[in-house]
């Protein structure tokens, strides 16, 4: 609805309509949740190892983000949002050094064995000169007997020249292989953290985004339950990041431990919020939801990084549970689980009694 006189104004001619304070407002908060979105959606592309955990982050700083919000509260969304941001640009360069580390350590390798090699090769050309010029010498010799034992001694000395050369090959064979196998060991680590999140040791959100398009491809029935930390900001809160890094650790744990075989994936989606990834239908699924409410959700014991105190505290968590159906993309999917998982958050729950630091 507007009011009789901006209607009048509107009709008047082409002009600029000012909105009401209200509208004006209301309009500014979704402009800055779409800026949230876009950041993290960017960040995820330009780095996904890092860009992840700050996408999930804003995502949760977006939905914060209510029409009824005070200026106080908008306040502190926007030192949260710096915050975000500051780390996640301290985790990317630190990332990007780690990488760039890697890199140049592959290189160096590189150019030292090329230096050998080089090395190598010099050497015996210098030798090889040497046996030429004393064959040209045997040309001016008279002697048969003097040009028998020249001969002798010059094939001699080739003779010694190639039999170093072979046990030289071979030597820096054998070294090529040491180094090449050190490599590829290397490597496979490295290939291996990359897909684990630092924090938990459980699957990042790229192993899990690579398995769920590897099962679309091949068109394996699945589901995907995505689980969200209910109230874990009063962890944090109440007892630091430390204890509240503890928990989600101590969390990743159990829900590994009660995960159903090894074709099931636990994974970190990022900040509070995990996904398992079931390979079974519907009805498999949801008892493994269940048996992840009865023996996952409950009390922790978490350090509080404060001369060893710790703390007790209760932990429970929202469920989404998404079928894959043949057709859907792994986006479609994703965004049924959240529905799911913000409609179980919905419900009322009973209140766990607050326990204190020991």
């Amino acid at each position: 609805m507007i009011s009789l006189k901006r209607f009048l104004d509107m009709q008047s001619g082409p002009q600029v309509v000012e909105l009401e304070p209200e509208e004006l407002l209301a309009t500014t908060k979704d402009c800055y949740r779409s800026v949230l979105l876009a950041v993290g959606k960017s960040a995820v592309e330009g780095c996904p190892a890092v860009g992840a955990e700050l996408e999930s982050n804003l995502q949760g700083l977006e939905r914060h983000i209510s029409t009824d919000l005070t200026p106080e509260e908008m306040t502190k969304t926007k030192e949260q949002i710096e915050t975000k941001l500051f780390e996640w640009g301290q985790h990317t360069a630190e990332h990007l050094k780690a990488k760039a580390d890697e890199v140049k350590e592959l290189l160096l390798a590189l150019a030292r064995t090329a230096e050998s090699v080089g090395d190598r090769d010099q050497c015996y050309t210098n030798q090889f000169k040497g046996l030429t010029s004393r064959l040209e010498t045997i040309v001016n010799l008279d002697d048969l007997t003097l040009i028998r034992a020249s001969l002798v001694e010059r094939l001699t000395e080739l003779k010694n020249s190639v039999d170093q050369m072979t046990r030289d090959s071979q030597r820096l064979v054998a070294q090529l292989r040491a180094e090449v196998s050190t490599y590829e060991t290397r490597l496979r680590t490295v290939e291996h953290l990359i897909l684990k999140d630092d924090l938990t040791g459980v699957e990042n959100r790229r192993s899990i985004e690579e398995r769920i398009q590897f099962n679309i491809s091949h068109c394996q029935s699945f589901c995907i339950a995505m689980i969200d930390l209910n109230d874990f900001k009063l962890i944090n809160d109440a007892h630091g990041h430390l204890a509240g890094d503890d928990l989600l650790r101590q969390f990743a744990r159990e829900l590994q431990v009660n995960t159903r075989s090894a074709s099931d994936i636990v994974g970190r989606w990022g900040g509070d919020e995990f996904l398992v990834l079931l390979s079974c239908d519907v009805a498999g699924a949801s008892l493994h939801t269940e048996r992840i409410r009865d023996w996952v959700f409950g009390k922790y014991t978490i350090q509080c990084g404060q001369r060893g105190l710790t703390a007790n505290v209760y932990m429970d968590a929202s469920i989404g549970l998404a079928p894959w159906t043949p057709g859907e993309t792994m986006q479609q999917l994703i965004a049924k689980a959240d529905a799911a998982m913000y409609q179980d958050k919905q419900k009322p729950r009973v209140p766990h009694p607050t326990l204190r630091t020991a």
